[in-house]
């Protein structure tokens, strides 16, 4: 299909932005990624609940936890080579139908997850399709949030293209909640029926989610700048090609400004709930409570972060977001080990503060680093790449730290560590070329 028969018609012109159709696609760009995120949260907090001892159950707890954080980290691992597929297919044939497919291989993926036979039901198989099926979700979501960031900003005005790109952000808390509550559903069941069929609902109502987020993606526009692309005959071959030879130290740079707002949600929630649960005493029931008041606060307030980095100094912006991170994450932890509940919920709503607002604009501000010809597979490349190497090995890393040295305090450092290299590679790339020579930079000066 064409990008223009692939069109409403109500496309907007070439050069000329459509309120309307730029509303609907930050609309189906948060649909979209709320249940994608969905599909991947779920995976993670059966990770840390159930999956070690259905499909590892010759292992000791902690191996077990261990293992399950594993096949957790095979699905961003697998992440970059989705980014690379669909950044592709999106930069040379256009965002609506790639995002569409990612949709729906999600939803296979997910679904099969809960239809999957356990270890005790047919041995070493089920590991090994445990493994298959995270991969799958891995490439679907490797291709997803670049599709979702695009769709939402390059409909948007320049100066607003931060503001739009935070309708995909805000996809992960809404999914991450929704994943959450979906567990906290679930606590009701006995332990017996949970580890039983009970885990499984959550995939299997990923299929229901899927139908509604289709529907809405089979109704947008192509993006202007995607026309406008395809019309100046722009694309390349290998689009992947042109961005490593030409914007390969935008890239490292990009990757590293990606970590604080990526790796840090799995510290606190997939790490964080598997600890308390296992160690400090909390029931499921209880942390996942914990987590719930966390991402409501997160869901209400990410968003100001994306309006705080319109309204002022970009780079003051970030400075403001993250530096206030290295006292609120020890503070997290602290007040989690008390085994009280409500100092727990306001540590963690507080450590969520400064980096969930720079999440928000953290997408507004790589989507403009790159010309709209590799720009899919510029941001797919940079975020993936980076959520593979930091994000899917936290939960990982830090169950080692912690079964290696009997102390919460070195997952802390492991924290701080990753705001510290997002602070000094995102202060480096507003100061280079890319961001001063981005397109609409002039407009917005002029204007």
């Amino acid at each position: 299909m064409s990008i223009r028969n692939a069109s409403t018609e109500q496309e907007p012109s070439v050069l000329g932005i459509d309120p309307r159709q730029a509303r609907k696609a930050g609309l189906a760009a948060f649909v979209g990624t709320t249940i994608e995120w969905f599909d991947f949260f779920i995976y993670g907090t059966a990770s840390a609940l159930v999956l070690g001892k259905l499909f590892f159950p010759d292992a000791s707890p902690a191996i077990g936890t261990l293992a399950a954080f594993a096949t957790f980290a095979v699905g961003f691992i697998a992440r970059p080579l989705g980014g690379v597929i669909f950044g592709h297919f999106g930069d040379k044939f256009g965002r609506k139908n790639t995002v569409i497919t990612t949709l729906l291989l999600m939803g296979a993926a997910t679904v099969g997850v809960g239809l999957l036979p356990t270890y005790a039901q047919i041995g070493v198989m089920a590991p090994i399709l445990l493994v298959l099926l995270r991969v799958i979700q891995g490439v679907a979501m490797g291709g997803e949030w670049g599709g979702a960031v695009l769709i939402a900003t390059e409909f948007a005005p320049p100066k607003k293209k931060i503001l739009y790109g935070a309708f995909a952000q805000q996809g992960s808390p809404v999914g991450n909640l929704l994943a959450t509550l979906a567990f906290l559903g679930l606590t009701f069941l006995s332990n017996e029926a949970f580890t039983s069929w009970g885990w499984r609902l959550p995939f299997l109502a990923s299929a229901v989610l899927i139908v509604i987020g289709l529907y809405i993606r089979l109704h947008i526009s192509e993006t202007p700048e995607m026309i406008k692309a395809v019309e100046s005959k722009l694309q390349k071959r290998v689009p992947l090609a042109e961005v490593l030879k030409n914007h390969g130290g935008v890239v490292l740079l990009a990757m590293g400004a990606v970590v604080a707002g990526v790796a840090l949600t799995y510290v606190k929630t997939t790490f964080a709930l598997s600890w308390a649960t296992k160690d400090l005493g909390y029931s499921r029931s209880e942390f996942l409570q914990v987590i719930t008041v966390a991402l409501v606060f997160q869901m209400v307030v990410q968003p100001f972060g994306a309006i705080l980095a319109s309204k002022i100094d970009v780079k003051k912006a970030v400075l403001w977001m993250l530096l206030p991170e290295i006292v609120l994450l020890p503070l997290m932890f602290l007040m989690i080990s008390t085994g009280n509940i409500g100092l727990s919920m306001l540590g963690m709503a507080l450590a969520t503060l400064p980096t969930c607002m720079y999440y928000a604009a953290l997408a507004g501000i790589l989507a403009q680093l790159f010309p709209a010809h590799i720009r899919y597979t510029g941001i797919s490349v940079s975020y993936q790449v980076s959520t593979a190497i930091f994000a899917g090995t936290a939960p990982f890393l830090s169950q080692l730290l912690l079964n290696v040295s009997g102390s919460i305090w070195p997952v802390v450092f492991l924290g701080l560590g990753y705001v510290l290299l997002s602070l000094v590679c995102m202060t480096v790339l507003l100061r280079s070329k890319a961001w001063a020579n981005r397109p609409g930079h002039l407009a917005i000066a002029e204007a």
